[in-house]
Protein backbone atom coordinates (compact mmCIF):
# COMPACT_ATOMS: atom_id res chain seq x y z
CA UNK A 1 0.00 0.00 0.00
CA UNK A 2 1.42 3.41 -0.98
CA UNK A 3 1.70 6.27 1.49
CA UNK A 4 -1.06 8.14 -0.35
CA UNK A 5 -3.40 5.15 -0.28
CA UNK A 6 -2.79 4.62 3.44
CA UNK A 7 -3.33 8.30 4.24
CA UNK A 8 -6.49 8.39 2.11
CA UNK A 9 -7.87 5.36 3.93
CA UNK A 10 -7.07 6.99 7.28
CA UNK A 11 -8.86 10.19 6.24
CA UNK A 12 -11.92 8.23 5.14
CA UNK A 13 -11.99 6.43 8.51
CA UNK A 14 -11.76 9.78 10.29
CA UNK A 15 -14.57 11.30 8.24
CA UNK A 16 -16.70 8.22 8.79
CA UNK A 17 -16.11 8.33 12.55
CA UNK A 18 -17.02 12.03 12.57
CA UNK A 19 -20.31 11.35 10.79
CA UNK A 20 -19.30 13.07 7.54
CA UNK A 21 -19.73 9.97 5.34
CA UNK A 22 -23.17 8.50 6.05
CA UNK A 23 -23.71 7.44 2.41
CA UNK A 24 -21.74 4.41 1.16
CA UNK A 25 -21.64 5.86 -2.38
CA UNK A 26 -19.82 8.99 -1.19
CA UNK A 27 -17.58 6.89 1.04
CA UNK A 28 -16.56 4.92 -2.05
CA UNK A 29 -15.84 8.16 -3.92
CA UNK A 30 -13.66 9.46 -1.07
CA UNK A 31 -11.73 6.18 -1.06
CA UNK A 32 -11.22 6.21 -4.84
CA UNK A 33 -10.38 9.83 -5.74
CA UNK A 34 -6.70 10.75 -5.09
CA UNK A 35 -6.66 14.26 -3.63
CA UNK A 36 -2.89 14.54 -4.13
CA UNK A 37 -3.45 14.72 -7.91
CA UNK A 38 -5.43 17.93 -7.38
CA UNK A 39 -3.15 19.64 -4.85
CA UNK A 40 0.40 19.35 -6.16
CA UNK A 41 1.28 22.47 -4.18
CA UNK A 42 -0.44 24.82 -1.77
CA UNK A 43 0.13 27.90 0.37
CA UNK A 44 0.61 27.55 4.12
CA UNK A 45 0.20 30.55 6.44
CA UNK A 46 3.39 31.69 8.15
CA UNK A 47 2.77 31.52 11.92
CA UNK A 48 2.44 34.87 13.72
CA UNK A 49 2.76 36.89 10.51
CA UNK A 50 0.80 40.15 10.15
CA UNK A 51 -0.52 40.81 7.65
CA UNK A 52 -0.74 37.08 7.01
CA UNK A 53 2.10 35.84 4.83
CA UNK A 54 2.03 32.53 2.96
CA UNK A 55 4.82 30.13 2.06
CA UNK A 56 4.54 27.53 -0.69
CA UNK A 57 4.61 23.80 -0.01
CA UNK A 58 5.25 21.64 -3.05
CA UNK A 59 4.88 18.00 -3.97
CA UNK A 60 7.39 15.78 -2.18
CA UNK A 61 8.36 18.32 0.46
CA UNK A 62 8.10 17.52 4.16
CA UNK A 63 4.49 17.39 5.31
CA UNK A 64 3.01 17.92 1.82
CA UNK A 65 1.21 14.58 1.49
CA UNK A 66 0.10 14.56 5.13
CA UNK A 67 -1.49 18.00 4.62
CA UNK A 68 -3.19 16.83 1.42
CA UNK A 69 -4.90 14.11 3.45
CA UNK A 70 -5.76 16.31 6.39
CA UNK A 71 -9.32 17.54 6.76
CA UNK A 72 -8.29 21.10 5.97
CA UNK A 73 -8.78 23.69 3.26
CA UNK A 74 -5.58 24.19 1.25
CA UNK A 75 -5.03 27.55 -0.47
CA UNK A 76 -3.91 27.17 -4.09
CA UNK A 77 -3.92 30.77 -5.38
CA UNK A 78 -3.49 34.31 -4.05
CA UNK A 79 -4.89 37.52 -5.53
CA UNK A 80 -6.29 35.76 -8.57
CA UNK A 81 -2.87 35.01 -10.06
CA UNK A 82 -0.08 33.94 -7.70
CA UNK A 83 0.46 30.16 -7.58
CA UNK A 84 2.50 28.20 -5.04
CA UNK A 85 4.73 26.99 -7.86
CA UNK A 86 5.54 30.61 -8.82
CA UNK A 87 6.12 31.96 -5.33
CA UNK A 88 9.78 32.75 -4.58
CA UNK A 89 9.33 33.35 -0.88
CA UNK A 90 6.70 34.31 1.71
CA UNK A 91 3.92 36.21 -0.05
CA UNK A 92 1.15 38.44 1.25
CA UNK A 93 -2.19 38.31 -0.53
CA UNK A 94 -5.85 37.33 -0.43
CA UNK A 95 -6.73 33.68 -1.07
CA UNK A 96 -8.60 33.41 -4.38
CA UNK A 97 -8.74 29.65 -5.01
CA UNK A 98 -8.47 26.61 -2.78
CA UNK A 99 -9.14 22.94 -2.25
CA UNK A 100 -11.94 22.94 0.31
CA UNK A 101 -11.69 20.65 3.33
CA UNK A 102 -12.88 17.17 2.28
CA UNK A 103 -15.50 16.85 5.02
CA UNK A 104 -17.33 19.95 3.76
CA UNK A 105 -17.10 18.90 0.10
CA UNK A 106 -18.51 15.46 0.85
CA UNK A 107 -21.14 16.78 3.25
CA UNK A 108 -22.42 19.21 0.62
CA UNK A 109 -22.61 16.52 -2.06
CA UNK A 110 -24.61 14.44 0.43
CA UNK A 111 -26.89 17.39 1.28
CA UNK A 112 -27.55 17.95 -2.42
CA UNK A 113 -29.47 14.64 -2.35
CA UNK A 114 -28.31 13.37 -5.74
CA UNK A 115 -29.46 10.08 -7.20
CA UNK A 116 -28.16 7.88 -9.98
CA UNK A 117 -28.97 9.43 -13.35
CA UNK A 118 -29.13 13.00 -12.05
CA UNK A 119 -27.39 15.67 -14.11
CA UNK A 120 -25.51 18.17 -11.95
CA UNK A 121 -24.09 21.62 -12.66
CA UNK A 122 -21.20 22.57 -10.39
CA UNK A 123 -20.36 26.27 -10.07
CA UNK A 124 -16.63 26.66 -9.41
CA UNK A 125 -14.39 23.82 -10.56
CA UNK A 126 -11.47 24.98 -8.42
CA UNK A 127 -8.84 22.26 -8.21
CA UNK A 128 -11.31 19.71 -9.64
CA UNK A 129 -11.36 17.47 -6.56
CA UNK A 130 -15.06 18.03 -5.88
CA UNK A 131 -15.80 17.60 -9.59
CA UNK A 132 -14.03 14.23 -9.59
CA UNK A 133 -15.99 13.08 -6.54
CA UNK A 134 -19.23 13.94 -8.35
CA UNK A 135 -18.07 12.18 -11.51
CA UNK A 136 -17.24 9.04 -9.53
CA UNK A 137 -20.69 9.01 -7.91
CA UNK A 138 -22.80 9.96 -10.96
CA UNK A 139 -20.63 9.19 -13.98
CA UNK A 140 -18.65 11.77 -15.89
CA UNK A 141 -21.43 12.16 -18.46
CA UNK A 142 -23.75 13.57 -15.79
CA UNK A 143 -21.46 16.29 -14.40
CA UNK A 144 -20.90 19.77 -15.86
CA UNK A 145 -18.52 22.11 -14.03
CA UNK A 146 -17.79 25.77 -14.81
CA UNK A 147 -14.79 27.83 -13.68
CA UNK A 148 -14.27 31.55 -14.25
CA UNK A 149 -10.45 31.54 -14.04
CA UNK A 150 -8.90 30.07 -17.23
CA UNK A 151 -5.65 29.09 -15.50
CA UNK A 152 -7.46 27.38 -12.63
CA UNK A 153 -9.72 25.62 -15.15
CA UNK A 154 -6.77 24.35 -17.21
CA UNK A 155 -5.00 22.92 -14.18
CA UNK A 156 -8.22 21.28 -12.98
CA UNK A 157 -8.78 19.76 -16.43
CA UNK A 158 -5.39 18.05 -16.32
CA UNK A 159 -5.88 16.79 -12.77
CA UNK A 160 -9.38 15.45 -13.46
CA UNK A 161 -8.13 13.58 -16.53
CA UNK A 162 -5.16 12.21 -14.58
CA UNK A 163 -7.61 10.86 -11.99
CA UNK A 164 -9.51 9.04 -14.75
CA UNK A 165 -12.62 11.21 -15.18
CA UNK A 166 -14.04 13.19 -18.11
CA UNK A 167 -16.90 15.47 -17.06
CA UNK A 168 -17.89 18.45 -19.20
CA UNK A 169 -15.70 21.39 -18.18
CA UNK A 170 -16.63 24.96 -19.10
CA UNK A 171 -14.58 28.15 -18.76
CA UNK A 172 -16.83 31.10 -18.06
CA UNK A 173 -18.85 33.11 -15.56
CA UNK A 174 -20.54 30.59 -13.32
CA UNK A 175 -23.16 33.15 -12.32
CA UNK A 176 -24.55 32.72 -15.84
CA UNK A 177 -24.64 28.95 -15.46
CA UNK A 178 -24.03 26.64 -18.40
CA UNK A 179 -27.19 26.77 -20.53
CA UNK A 180 -25.82 24.49 -23.23
CA UNK A 181 -26.06 21.56 -20.80
CA UNK A 182 -29.41 22.45 -19.26
CA UNK A 183 -31.76 21.38 -17.84
CA UNK A 184 -30.11 20.05 -14.68
CA UNK A 185 -31.52 18.06 -11.79
CA UNK A 186 -29.16 19.62 -9.27
CA UNK A 187 -26.83 22.62 -8.94
CA UNK A 188 -24.06 22.92 -6.36
CA UNK A 189 -22.03 26.10 -5.83
CA UNK A 190 -18.52 26.01 -4.37
CA UNK A 191 -18.38 29.81 -4.09
CA UNK A 192 -20.64 32.17 -2.15
CA UNK A 193 -22.97 34.77 -3.67
CA UNK A 194 -24.90 37.83 -2.46
CA UNK A 195 -28.05 36.55 -4.16
CA UNK A 196 -29.00 33.50 -6.20
CA UNK A 197 -28.32 34.25 -9.89
CA UNK A 198 -31.51 34.10 -11.93
CA UNK A 199 -29.96 31.96 -14.74
CA UNK A 200 -29.55 29.11 -12.25
CA UNK A 201 -33.29 29.17 -11.55
CA UNK A 202 -34.04 28.70 -15.23
CA UNK A 203 -31.44 25.99 -15.86
CA UNK A 204 -32.50 23.68 -13.01
CA UNK A 205 -35.67 21.68 -13.60
CA UNK A 206 -38.79 22.40 -11.54
CA UNK A 207 -38.49 20.10 -8.55
CA UNK A 208 -34.69 20.18 -8.83
CA UNK A 209 -32.46 21.46 -6.05
CA UNK A 210 -29.81 24.15 -5.63
CA UNK A 211 -27.25 24.12 -2.82
CA UNK A 212 -25.63 27.53 -2.38
CA UNK A 213 -23.86 29.62 0.25
CA UNK A 214 -25.20 33.17 0.60
CA UNK A 215 -23.03 35.98 1.92
CA UNK A 216 -22.60 39.77 1.93
CA UNK A 217 -19.92 42.38 2.30
CA UNK A 218 -19.47 41.61 6.01
CA UNK A 219 -18.54 38.07 4.91
CA UNK A 220 -21.11 36.25 7.00
CA UNK A 221 -22.33 33.01 5.43
CA UNK A 222 -25.41 30.79 5.32
CA UNK A 223 -25.82 27.53 3.39
CA UNK A 224 -29.25 27.13 1.78
CA UNK A 225 -30.90 24.19 0.03
CA UNK A 226 -33.50 25.41 -2.47
CA UNK A 227 -36.15 23.57 -4.43
CA UNK A 228 -36.96 25.13 -7.79
CA UNK A 229 -40.73 25.57 -7.98
CA UNK A 230 -40.86 26.97 -11.51
CA UNK A 231 -38.79 29.05 -13.95
CA UNK A 232 -37.21 31.86 -11.93
CA UNK A 233 -38.78 30.65 -8.66
CA UNK A 234 -37.56 28.67 -5.67
CA UNK A 235 -38.01 28.22 -1.96
CA UNK A 236 -35.86 26.57 0.67
CA UNK A 237 -34.32 26.52 4.11
CA UNK A 238 -30.90 27.23 5.54
CA UNK A 239 -29.02 24.22 6.84
CA UNK A 240 -27.46 23.46 10.24
CA UNK A 241 -23.75 23.92 10.81
CA UNK A 242 -21.20 26.47 9.70
CA UNK A 243 -20.15 26.86 6.08
CA UNK A 244 -18.10 29.55 4.32
CA UNK A 245 -16.72 29.94 0.81
CA UNK A 246 -14.78 32.52 -1.15
CA UNK A 247 -17.10 35.04 -2.77
CA UNK A 248 -17.83 34.76 -6.49
CA UNK A 249 -15.64 37.46 -8.03
CA UNK A 250 -18.48 39.52 -9.57
CA UNK A 251 -20.19 39.61 -6.14
CA UNK A 252 -17.07 40.54 -4.16
CA UNK A 253 -16.85 43.74 -2.16
CA UNK A 254 -15.53 46.90 -3.84
CA UNK A 255 -12.34 48.44 -2.45
CA UNK A 256 -12.63 49.27 1.24
CA UNK A 257 -13.92 52.70 2.17
CA UNK A 258 -12.26 54.84 4.84
CA UNK A 259 -13.09 53.63 8.35
CA UNK A 260 -11.76 56.81 9.95
CA UNK A 261 -14.20 57.84 12.72
CA UNK A 262 -16.37 60.77 11.62
CA UNK A 263 -18.75 62.98 13.62
CA UNK A 264 -22.42 62.09 13.62
CA UNK A 265 -25.57 61.67 15.68
CA UNK A 266 -25.05 59.87 18.99
CA UNK A 267 -27.50 57.87 21.09
CA UNK A 268 -27.58 54.85 23.45
CA UNK A 269 -27.89 51.45 21.77
CA UNK A 270 -30.74 49.03 22.42
CA UNK A 271 -28.57 45.92 21.93
CA UNK A 272 -25.19 44.67 23.05
CA UNK A 273 -22.85 45.27 20.06
CA UNK A 274 -21.16 41.92 20.82
CA UNK A 275 -24.25 40.20 19.41
CA UNK A 276 -23.06 40.86 15.87
CA UNK A 277 -19.89 38.87 16.57
CA UNK A 278 -22.10 35.79 17.00
CA UNK A 279 -22.29 33.58 13.88
CA UNK A 280 -26.03 34.04 13.40
CA UNK A 281 -26.19 37.49 14.96
CA UNK A 282 -23.63 38.71 12.44
CA UNK A 283 -25.61 37.04 9.67
CA UNK A 284 -28.77 38.89 10.77
CA UNK A 285 -26.84 42.18 10.88
CA UNK A 286 -25.62 41.55 7.34
CA UNK A 287 -29.16 40.84 6.12
CA UNK A 288 -30.24 44.19 7.57
CA UNK A 289 -27.29 46.13 6.09
CA UNK A 290 -26.19 44.06 3.09
CA UNK A 291 -23.79 46.58 1.54
CA UNK A 292 -22.00 47.34 4.80
CA UNK A 293 -18.66 46.05 5.96
CA UNK A 294 -18.33 45.16 9.64
CA UNK A 295 -15.15 45.39 11.66
CA UNK A 296 -14.58 45.55 15.38
CA UNK A 297 -14.59 43.74 18.69
CA UNK A 298 -17.07 43.15 21.53
CA UNK A 299 -18.58 46.45 22.58
CA UNK A 300 -16.90 48.37 19.79
CA UNK A 301 -18.12 47.88 16.25
CA UNK A 302 -17.82 49.82 13.02
CA UNK A 303 -20.24 49.44 10.12
CA UNK A 304 -19.25 51.19 6.91
CA UNK A 305 -21.62 51.13 3.96
CA UNK A 306 -19.69 50.58 0.74
CA UNK A 307 -22.44 51.99 -1.45
CA UNK A 308 -23.27 55.25 0.36
CA UNK A 309 -20.39 55.94 2.76
CA UNK A 310 -22.77 55.80 5.72
CA UNK A 311 -21.13 54.79 8.97
CA UNK A 312 -22.07 53.56 12.42
CA UNK A 313 -19.69 52.95 15.29
CA UNK A 314 -20.33 51.82 18.84
CA UNK A 315 -18.42 52.43 22.02
CA UNK A 316 -18.75 51.67 25.70
CA UNK A 317 -20.79 54.27 27.56
CA UNK A 318 -18.93 55.34 30.72
CA UNK A 319 -22.33 55.53 32.45
CA UNK A 320 -23.18 51.95 31.49
CA UNK A 321 -24.22 50.16 28.31
CA UNK A 322 -23.07 51.35 24.89
CA UNK A 323 -23.51 54.33 22.63
CA UNK A 324 -23.64 54.47 18.85
CA UNK A 325 -22.66 57.29 16.49
CA UNK A 326 -24.25 57.29 13.03
CA UNK A 327 -23.79 59.44 9.96
CA UNK A 328 -24.74 59.35 6.28
CA UNK A 329 -27.99 58.72 4.38
CA UNK A 330 -28.44 55.25 5.95
CA UNK A 331 -28.88 54.74 9.66
CA UNK A 332 -27.01 51.45 9.66
CA UNK A 333 -27.26 50.76 13.36
CA UNK A 334 -31.00 51.45 13.36
CA UNK A 335 -31.39 48.79 10.65
CA UNK A 336 -29.15 46.29 12.44
CA UNK A 337 -30.68 46.93 15.84
CA UNK A 338 -34.23 46.38 14.59
CA UNK A 339 -33.22 43.14 12.85
CA UNK A 340 -31.42 41.78 15.92
CA UNK A 341 -34.41 42.55 18.14
CA UNK A 342 -36.73 40.73 15.69
CA UNK A 343 -34.35 37.75 15.68
CA UNK A 344 -34.29 37.73 19.48
CA UNK A 345 -38.09 37.93 19.62
CA UNK A 346 -38.18 34.81 17.43
CA UNK A 347 -35.98 32.97 19.97
CA UNK A 348 -32.54 33.75 18.46
CA UNK A 349 -32.56 30.66 16.21
CA UNK A 350 -29.50 29.39 14.38
CA UNK A 351 -29.67 29.71 10.60
CA UNK A 352 -31.62 26.47 10.27
CA UNK A 353 -34.56 28.51 11.60
CA UNK A 354 -34.38 30.72 8.48
CA UNK A 355 -35.82 30.20 5.01
CA UNK A 356 -35.70 31.91 1.63
CA UNK A 357 -38.25 32.60 -1.09
CA UNK A 358 -37.25 33.62 -4.61
CA UNK A 359 -39.47 34.95 -7.37
CA UNK A 360 -38.85 37.02 -10.47
CA UNK A 361 -39.61 40.06 -8.31
CA UNK A 362 -36.99 39.51 -5.61
CA UNK A 363 -35.32 37.27 -3.04
CA UNK A 364 -36.36 37.37 0.62
CA UNK A 365 -34.81 35.66 3.64
CA UNK A 366 -37.18 35.13 6.54
CA UNK A 367 -37.30 33.68 10.05
CA UNK A 368 -39.65 30.81 10.86
CA UNK A 369 -42.25 31.07 8.12
CA UNK A 370 -42.66 33.15 4.98
CA UNK A 371 -44.86 35.65 6.81
CA UNK A 372 -42.28 36.08 9.58
CA UNK A 373 -39.69 38.86 9.87
CA UNK A 374 -37.56 39.06 6.74
CA UNK A 375 -35.12 40.99 4.60
CA UNK A 376 -34.70 41.42 0.87
CA UNK A 377 -31.37 40.39 -0.64
CA UNK A 378 -29.60 42.93 -2.88
CA UNK A 379 -30.14 42.11 -6.54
Amino acid sequence: MSDATALRAALVRQLEADGDLPDPAWRAAAQAVPREVFVRAYFRAVPDSFPTAYESVGEGSDGWLEAVYSNETLITQLDGELLPSNSKGPAVGSPSSSSTLPSLVLRMWHQLDVEAGHRVLEIGTGTGYSTALGAHRLGSQNVVSIEVDPGVAERAKGAIAAAGFSPTLVVGDGLLGAPEGAPYDRLIATCSVRHVPMPWLYQVKPGGKILVTLTGWSFRFGLALLTVTGPGRATGRFLPGYTSFMVARPHDRPPRQSLWPMPGEERPTRIDPALINDWTGGWVAQLAAPSAEQVGAPGQQILSDVATGSQARTAVNPDGGWIVTQRGPLRLWDQVETAILEWQAAGSPHQEGFGITITEMGQRVWIGTEDGPGWDLPI
